[in-house]
């Protein structure tokens, strides 16, 4: 692995001092004027200097008719620009000194000759001035720490954990708002394209020793340099879990990634295999992808595949245990031991096979915090999936009950949600085994939010919150592999 940030290329792609826009106008509905002001909206500090060949302005700064009368070289320049026209473009760059460029546009390896050729005449000005891009047919970098964003849409979340390296360029922005709904963001997402300079593998190596991202995220439609990628996936993976959803093992999945990026796409075993070797976690679909970045940045990994489900209503937990059964992990029934430390806090209703449906209590912290502590403490288990419903509406009711006035009632209710969530993750952290909750009510639910901000993760459904426990017991099972095993041979 890279031994830092600064040794990676893509340093100052993520972390640029300033920027050079090409492409950007006062037309607002231009691509490059949406991208230039994604950037200028997500608060960027450093110097953004516009190239324009006619304008005095753009956006209200200060444009430039040529990069060669720029004040200073900058760290970046983004290209949103007519496809003949960069290959002249990134060599000016390289005379005016500029190291890293993002190419936005599209037309070449993925159109035929002609856009070959310009390939070739982009890689050789690249390669003349020591030049590394991202792109072509890409939209560079999401780096929200560092308030950077190149993209065409705007960042709204919150900067996060997820450090993300993609073949497509707008799966990357349509993420932005769906990680939002979940309390997540990216750290660095990264949009790659057509790979002509840098690929996967490079972001990855970047990814593993950037210091905000907890778990790496691969949108992968072909790999291009397959050994080097499993040389690097095995060195970061036990370190710091890859995730990867790959979408061209079928017949129309390689269809569609060939029209894409121009890239071959190779039989959905063969990749089965590849991340296999390399301690890749496989995600089929896009919400098991997140799902499992999710689980895999903030649950500690099992010891074994032992699960224990805590309900207090039948439905949600029987659809978990039937998910957790197609998943492949085991639902050992209670032990006498643990029912009898369960006894002061269980009503006669409750059913103590597994899960454990309680169906009602009269103190919801003895459901909450008191009923799971002996459970987690049971060596039998080695992980829990928990249904969560505590509504906002109930708590305030039961205060207004007690006599306290609508403002009162309100002030407390926060309080004591927050208290019962950070209370919740202390008890969880504590028992050193991972905990995935799962709720149909969502961020709206002031309880789920506060949970949620409080890093426990809590999942829309019994059978994603099992879907995440898997993947927990299937990473430590491929980080002991890949830890233990020689190289395969012939690689």
């Amino acid at each position: 692995m890279l031994k830092s940030v600064q040794d990676s290329p893509l340093h100052r792609i993520a972390n640029p001092r300033s920027v050079a826009f090409f492409g950007a106008s006062n037309n607002i509905t231009s691509m490059g004027t949406s991208q230039l002001l994604a950037l200028l909206d997500m608060g960027y500090p450093g110097a953004v200097y516009p190239v324009h060949p006619k304008l005095e302005q753009v956006q209200g700064l200060k444009a430039y008719q040529s990069v060669l009368d720029l004040p200073e070289a900058p760290d970046l320049a983004v290209l949103v620009l007519p496809t003949r026209l960069v290959p002249e473009v990134i060599d000016q760059c390289g005379r005016r000194g500029i190291k890293r460029a993002v190419v936005v546009s599209g037309g070449f390896d993925e159109h035929g000759d002609q856009g070959r050729e310009l390939q070739q005449q982009l890689d050789q000005a690249a390669e003349r001035h020591g030049i590394r891009y991202l792109g072509p047919n890409c939209l560079g970098v999401a780096a929200p720490h560092n308030q950077v964003n190149t993209t065409f849409l705007p960042y709204e979340a919150r900067p996060g954990f997820i450090g993300m390296a993609s073949q497509s360029g707008s799966f990357v922005t349509q993420m932005f708002d769906y990680l939002d709904k979940f309390g997540l963001g990216f750290s660095v997402a990264m949009s790659v394209g057509n790979e002509a300079n840098l690929d996967l593998v490079d972001v990855i190596e970047y990814l593993a020793v950037e210091p905000h991202t907890k778990v790496i995220a691969l949108y992968v439609e072909s790999l291009r340099r397959g050994r080097r990628f499993l040389e690097v996936a095995r060195e970061v993976s036990p370190h710091k879990p890859i995730v990867a959803l790959y979408v061209g093992g079928s017949e129309a999945g390689r269809r569609a990634s060939l029209s894409h990026t121009g890239a071959l796409a190779g039989p959905d075993r063969l990749y089965d295999g590849v991340f296999r070797q390399a301690g890749v976690i496989r995600a089929r679909t896009l919400e098991e992808m997140f799902d499992f970045c999710w689980a895999l940045a903030d649950c500690p990994v099992p010891a074994g595949d032992r699960v224990v489900i805590q309900t207090h209503s039948g439905g949600p937990g029987a659809t978990a245990a039937d998910a957790c059964g197609r998943a492949g992990l085991q639902l050992p029934p209670v032990s006498q031991a643990t029912r009898q430390k369960l006894a002061p806090y269980i009503p006669p209703t409750t059913s103590l096979n597994n899960p454990v449906d309680v169906t009602y209590t009269k103190n919801p912290l003895e459901y909450l915090l008191e009923m799971p502590k002996v459970l987690l403490a049971d060596e039998g288990y080695d992980g829990m999936i928990f249904y969560y419903l505590v509504p906002e509406g109930a708590v305030k009711r039961a205060l207004l009950a007690m006599g306290l006035d609508p403002d009162q009632a309100a002030a407390q209710a926060e309080a004591m949600l927050e208290q019962q969530a950070a209370a919740i993750k202390e008890m969880v952290s504590a028992s050193g085994k991972p905990l995935v909750g799962f709720s149909f009510r969502t961020r709206d639910d002031a309880f789920i939010r506060r949970l949620q901000d409080q890093g426990v993760v809590v999942l829309p459904s019994g059978e994603r919150a099992a879907a995440a426990m898997a993947a927990l017991v299937n990473y430590g099972r491929l980080r002991s592999k890949v830890l233990a095993a020689p190289w395969p041979a012939g690689t």
